[in-house]
């Protein structure tokens, strides 16, 4: 049986008071497991993105708990944390966050480089053959398509072997063509490489490619569908609107 990757308890997130409170997460309990492609959606402002930053912690939760394995995050200091993101943790952001002046090879090994490790050069040359940089490598993002640096994103957050992979719209600034790709090399590394994949979107096709789906609504997970494909999906998401109209 596969464990769990990260896990969340209870977990609620409160933003401002009075008058402008907005509970952005309320008592969410979910696990992610591992070797699983799992897609978080529902409507815009529903706590997606709140979601999967305080299960990465790149946020703290309000109240409840966080669970990397069998770490509890709230036991860990500023550096403790930083390390476990840095080193059991991958990130693929809607923005690419390549650094200009680097290639794309110091970009893909950069958390490594940081952390004093040297890459597994078997295994980073097998996620850069998967994602087709390998005659890109000494480019620089701005001489690259955006599809181009988001493959350099993914490989990034790969080429460290984290135990899950957070994706937050990976594909909201590439074409359709580009963002099929971009999903192609998360799936992949989730059927080949056993890798934990949590990603946020809202597009249902890019949902299509995950193993499940969680909805999320008003800061609650509401549903969850095995198997997506982009038509149940999208009709799901449309059964959630006109309800949201009727209430």
């Amino acid at each position: 049986m596969p464990g769990i990757a990260a896990a969340t308890t209870d977990l609620s997130k409160v933003y401002g008071s009075g008058d402008t409170r907005v509970v952005a997460l309320d008592q969410v309990s979910i696990g992610f497991r591992e070797g699983e492609f799992t897609a978080i959606m529902g409507p815009s402002g529903c706590g997606k993105s709140t979601l999967m930053h305080c299960a990465a912690g790149l946020d703290t939760p309000g109240s409840g708990s966080v669970r990397i394995g069998t770490t509890e995050l709230s036991t860990l200091d500023d550096r403790q944390l930083t390390e476990l993101r840095r080193d059991r943790l991958g990130f693929v952001f809607q923005a690419f966050n390549l650094l200009p002046t680097l290639t794309a090879l110091e970009n893909i090994t950069l958390p490594m480089d940081i952390a004093g490790r040297a890459p597994d050069r078997d295994w980073l040359h097998e996620v850069i053959a998967m994602v087709g940089l390998s005659d890109r490598l000494g480019h620089r993002p701005a001489q690259l398509s955006g599809g181009q640096q988001q493959r350099v994103a993914v490989a990034r957050a790969l080429a460290s072997r984290p135990s899950i992979v957070f994706a937050d719209e990976p594909t909201g600034n590439l074409d359709s063509r580009a963002g099929a790709e971009a999903l192609g090399f998360l799936r992949r590394s989730v059927r080949e490489f056993g890798q934990t994949v949590v990603m946020v979107t809202h597009d249902p096709v890019a949902a299509g490619f995950a193993d499940r789906v969680v909805f999320l609504s008003d800061g609650r997970l509401v549903d969850e569908m095995i198997r997506p494909s982009p038509d149940r999906v999208l009709d799901r998401m449309k059964a959630f609107d006109a309800r949201a109209h009727v209430s």
